[in-house]
């Protein structure tokens, strides 16, 4: 087996580890480290041949874009307060915490080389975190303050690791100079991010075509990460900033083909990036392994005992710090909503959902071999070893685990809540359509019958994304119109569906033009749709 063989085969297991993980009840990245850790056993399956550099640059800015294409600014202004105290502190309490123990129990790890592994076993994942919150149903408060910390986290913690690593490098440290490197990082990195989600938000309108601008947000994340790595700002905090900005001001409401296809394309790129890369972390175990050779006690016990600091940690500072969020809430902003955890139950199990993945693997792998001096880095197998210990400790104790707990502590979302806002949601719709209808009447003069007609297409819009709100209308009927519009749509479709066969079955035919004929499929697929 190759390298473009193992990649196909790992690709193919993303695809197969979403079914197979919704019916055995386990999160998709949970069995794809698996997967990667039985393609390591056999001696026919060749390492990665990946540079550890090219990692993070190939695996995280589709990622983190996808990630933040699901959430938005508004989202993370109102929750600054619990990502900072829930997210950004704790990387900074974890790395010094494990920096220090680090360097008591390892012999011969320098102080820079403990803070850089403090710094790359810090931040909870966020794939991880969402993709296995996201499958159990969770409150959506909880989700979003998972998505929130594992975006701002790893911004944080590869900051953290770059003044580390070069302090181990070079011998020296000055913290003024370390606290100026970290401003100037995040300033370049959000004017990178901001230049260029303008530009790509012009150019989104100049292209036009559904499929030139979705080919132009898979572009984007990545030249938003080099160009911000090349001037030395933070890459993640530029992606972020410009997903951001693009999902504010490029989201263009009657622009349906773009807003589907890009819709669909994400969430392809998103199921096959996050499970080649939790397979990278499966078979890299391998090669972790190799260095403890000989010494599996003694290197075991250095991995537990940083495991046992990072989960710990975790929960001895969620505990205090969401008491505090939630008094802080109380105080001041007791009339804005903003998502934190309300019980200690919720708290228990944002503490257990802190796994480390792909951040963590790509940072261990890029320290460097040798110092300025030309001599090996202090400790890099050690530290490789355990970073992998405390990565798959989390991935499988955690992961696998995570269901479980979120069963046994009855964690669920607020079902009511959702569908409330979704009524209203429904309601505006509606109202809205209504609002342009009557304007079109005094502009148009439409013919009674006709509006008539129109009034109850209006209402049948909010019904459709809102079964409930027909219960409030209270209108004479209501029942007999569903029946009525669910017969329509019922043979609508089949006369649909009968259209696309006839047209389908005339692309084999001699003569026919495959190209007319998926132009004229696809008008029928959007009538479809509509």
């Amino acid at each position: 087996m190759d390298q473009l063989a193992l990649l196909f085969t790992l690709l193919l297991g993303a695809l197969v580890s979403v079914p197979l993980g919704d019916r055995w009840g386990l999160p998709a990245p949970v069995l794809m480290t698996i997967l990667g850790i039985v393609l390591a056993v056999p001696d026919f399956v060749p390492n990665v041949d990946i540079a550890p550099e090219l990692i993070l640059p190939a695996l995280l800015p589709p990622l983190l874009y996808a990630a933040v294409r699901k959430t938005s600014w508004r989202q993370f202004a109102a929750n600054r307060r619990p990502i900072f105290l829930l997210a950004v502190a704790l990387v900074f309490v974890t790395t010094a915490a494990v920096g220090a123990v680090a360097h008591t129990i390892v012999p011969g790890l320098p102080v820079a080389a403990a803070v850089a592994l403090g710094a790359l076993v810090a931040p909870p994942d966020p794939v991880a975190a969402t993709a296995v919150a996201g499958r159990l149903g969770l409150p959506r408060r909880l989700v979003s303050i998972l998505e929130g910390e594992g975006l701002f986290n790893d911004v944080t913690a590869i900051v953290l690791y770059h003044v580390a690593i070069a302090a181990a490098v070079s011998g020296s440290f000055s913290l003024p100079d370390a606290a100026l490197e970290l401003v100037l990082s995040a300033v370049v990195a959000v004017a990178v991010g901001l230049g260029l989600g303008w530009a790509a938000y012009k150019l989104l309108d100049i292209l036009g075509d559904a499929t030139l601008q979705v080919g132009l947000t898979l572009l984007v994340p990545y030249a938003s990460y080099v160009l911000a790595e090349e001037l030395h700002g933070s890459g993640v905090l530029a992606v972020l900033t410009t997903a951001l900005f693009l999902s504010e001001h490029a989201a263009d409401a009657d622009d349906v083909m773009t807003r589907l296809a890009g819709h669909t394309f994400w969430d392809v790129v998103d199921t096959l990036v996050t499970g080649v890369a939790f397979g990278l972390i499966g078979l890299e175990l391998h090669n972790a392994i190799r260095t403890a050779t000989g010494r599996w006690h003694e290197m075991l016990g250095w991995a537990l005992a940083i495991l046992g600091v990072v989960v710990l940690l975790r929960l001895l500072w969620l505990l205090p710090a969401t008491w505090l969020t939630r008094w802080l809430h109380a105080r001041l902003d007791r009339d804005h909503d903003e998502d934190i955890p309300l019980t200690w139950r919720e708290t228990v199990v944002m503490w257990w959902s802190g796994m480390r993945g792909v951040a963590s693997v790509a940072l261990a792998l890029a320290i460097p071999l040798q110092t300025e001096d030309g001599s090996s880095f202090p400790v890099r197998d050690e530290i490789v070893f355990i970073a992998f210990g405390v990565i798959m400790g989390t991935l499988l104790l955690q992961g696998l685990t995570l269901p479980w707990l979120v069963g046994r502590l009855g964690v669920k979302a607020d079902t009511e809540a959702e569908k409330k806002f979704e009524k209203q949601l429904a309601v505006r719709a509606a109202g809205a359509a209504k609002r342009r209808l009557r304007q079109i009447e005094e502009a148009e003069g439409l013919p009674d019958e006709l509006i008539e007609q129109l009034l109850r297409r209006a209402f049948d819009i909010g019904v459709r994304i809102s079964p409930d709100m027909g219960e409030d209308e209270r209108r004479a009927g209501l029942e007999q119109r569903h029946l009525r519009l669910r017969r329509l749509r019922r043979i609508q479709g089949e006369m649909l569906s009968a259209a696309r066969h006839e047209v389908l079955a005339a692309r084999s035919e001699p003569g026919a033009d495959p190209e007319i004929v998926d132009r004229v499929l696809r008008h029928l697929d959007v009538r479809s749709l509509r």
